[in-house]
């Protein structure tokens, strides 16, 4: 009988607990702003084996991971960032946890500030991104046909 190595169920990586029955390149797609391809990128730099549990992995390898995560701009092309150009600074960024939803309100916030087309919808709760609104996304009161009483 092989003797059964203890798991980790939760990994703490970048301010966020990562499940750690899942193998690392999933579990580290729990992080806002890593996605599969950069979860894979991460793994690889980080030289762990993407395929292995993320609780079963050693200490070193997630202080590696933890290591890869913070150096992550500067190890990777503009292209592979998820702000190739800040809108205030112009130089390429890749945020991770609460930034990615702080960004967002702050990218939304200017669009209403500048009165731009997706500012306005945005503003008055309609859809942005040119879908249909004719029949769709209706929301409020239910409107159709009455019947007439006999």
């Amino acid at each position: 009988m092989a003797q059964e190595e203890e798991i980790k169920y939760f990994v703490r990586i970048s301010n966020t607990d990562l499940d750690g029955t899942k193998p690392v390149h999933i579990a580290l797609t729990g992080i806002p702003g890593v996605g599969m391809h950069t979860a894979q990128v991460i793994a690889t730099l980080a030289k762990v084996d993407e395929k292995e549990l993320m609780g079963r992995i050693t200490d070193e390898d997630v202080d590696r991971i933890r290591e890869v995560v913070d150096s992550y701009v500067s190890r990777v092309p503009p292209w592979m960032m998820n702000r190739p150009k800040d809108v205030y600074t112009g130089e390429p960024r890749h945020i991770f946890g609460t930034d990615v939803s702080m960004a967002r309100e702050e990218d939304i916030n200017i669009m209403r500030k500048i009165r731009c087309y997706k500012g306005i919808r945005h503003e008055t709760g309609q859809k942005v991104r040119g879908q249909r609104t004719k029949s769709t996304g209706r929301t409020g009161l239910t409107v159709g046909v009455k019947r007439k009483k006999d």
